[in-house]
């Protein structure tokens, strides 16, 4: 009986996290991006409903900041993906 609880012992001690911990900081950088990308879309918005402010329309709004998120999804997928130098 002893056996079998060494064996569970060593079982458990073998299984790692899902996602190396040497990619948390490039996940953590993807998600600045987003976040970032969402704050460069923010405003535009006109004081007076009745008023249209052109502002909307901005290259920051409508070209960069979504680029940007764009970019943050697409860098998350490969902080996730990532394969550590250290792992063969």
């Amino acid at each position: 009986m002893e056996n079998k609880k060494d064996t569970k012992k060593e079982n458990t001690q073998d299984i790692g996290w899902a996602i190396p911990k040497e990619n948390y900081k490039f996940i953590i950088a993807g998600i600045i991006l987003i976040v970032l990308g969402y704050i460069l879309m923010a405003g535009g918005k006109s004081d007076d409903p009745k008023i249209f402010n052109p502002e909307v329309f901005s290259f920051r709004r409508i070209t960069l900041a979504p680029m940007m998120v764009l970019a943050g999804f697409i860098f998350e997928i490969w902080a996730i993906m990532r394969k550590p130098k250290n792992e063969q």
